[in-house]
């Protein structure tokens, strides 16, 4: 690549980099990180669209977080009552939303990613899994601002951090990030032969706030059902990736975290989440192969 290919437009970051060689056909994901400096592009391009023309920029991401947490909070905590009996509902709450929404925004903006840059899959030799990839970190990028809320909340009511419960924040986020970019590659690839598979999406997407234990806490599922069955509904690993996040946030800031971590977290919960975790890397290799086959077939369909 010249120097001159190399450097991005004054217009559209992407401008000027046509004449890049093309990849490896088989390199798949690996070669995303080869293209580094055309990922930073991409991602930055992102960002800036989201905010462009935009009066308050980059505040919306602490508005609109609040104002959804207030509004779950009132509903559910104050007028159904499902806080009684959980230490610190909102911060047990606000834990899963800020996880559960950047699963949701990888999902959906990475199904739409390849349609949406339809005219630079044409025209550039890259590698197209770039696209949903610059999905999930955008949406990353996009919930550091709900995480800055979540910690000034725990720190304001006493966040007592163990090393344990770093290791279960890290491992829920490796879950989360592993499988949404795994169906937005997956569903991304589909939706250029069927638009549909975009609404689709916007669909499923509206089951996950009630399947994992966010706006209501975990034993409520493990007392209805009974330790028998109970295991059908930790085989989804968003639930599993919301415990663990709880069990970092949450836990800690309650009177006795211990206490709470026998009646509120399910048994071997690291042991679950590694599991989880080798399962969705396994889902994200199908989505890559999946995903190769039907690229041939893009610059025809789009």
């Amino acid at each position: 690549m010249t120097a001159t290919a190399a450097r991005p437009g004054r217009g559209d970051p992407l401008e000027g980099t046509e004449g890049m060689s093309p990849p490896a056909p088989s390199g798949g994901l690996v070669d995303v990180f080869r293209h580094r400096y055309i990922l930073r592009l991409l991602v930055r391009r992102e960002i800036s669209a989201r905010y462009q023309g935009s009066f308050l920029g980059l505040l919306w991401s602490y508005i609109q977080p609040l104002t959804r947490f207030v509004m779950y909070y009132f509903v559910i905590g104050i007028v159904i009552g499902l806080d009684r009996g959980v230490e610190y509902f909102g911060i047990h709450m606000f834990a899963g939303m800020v996880f559960v929404h950047y699963f949701t925004e990888t999902f959906t903006a990475g199904t739409r990613s390849i349609m949406r840059n339809s005219s630079i899959v044409k025209k550039m030799a890259m590698p197209r899994e770039m696209f949903p990839v610059a999905s999930m970190l955008v949406s990353a990028y996009h919930i550091i601002p709900q995480l800055v809320i979540l910690l000034i909340a725990c720190g304001l009511v006493g966040w007592k951090p163990d090393l344990q419960g770093f290791a279960a924040g890290l491992l829920g986020f490796a879950i989360v990030a592993v499988l949404g970019t795994a169906l937005a590659l997956l569903f991304s690839a589909a939706n250029v032969f069927a638009r549909d598979f975009s609404n689709i999406v916007q669909t499923l997407t509206n089951f996950v706030h009630l399947s994992v234990p966010m706006i209501y806490p975990y034993t409520l599922v493990a007392n209805r059902f009974g330790a028998d069955n109970v295991w059908l509904y930790l085989a989804n690993p968003l639930a599993e990736a919301v415990l663990l996040i709880q069990r970092c946030f949450w836990v800690t800031v309650t009177t006795d975290p211990a206490a709470t971590a026998v009646e509120h977290m399910p048994d071997h919960l690291f042991t679950r989440g590694l599991i989880q975790l080798a399962i969705c890397l396994v889902f994200l290799g199908f989505a890559q192969v999946v995903f190769s086959r039907l690229e041939k077939k893009f610059p025809e369909r789009l």
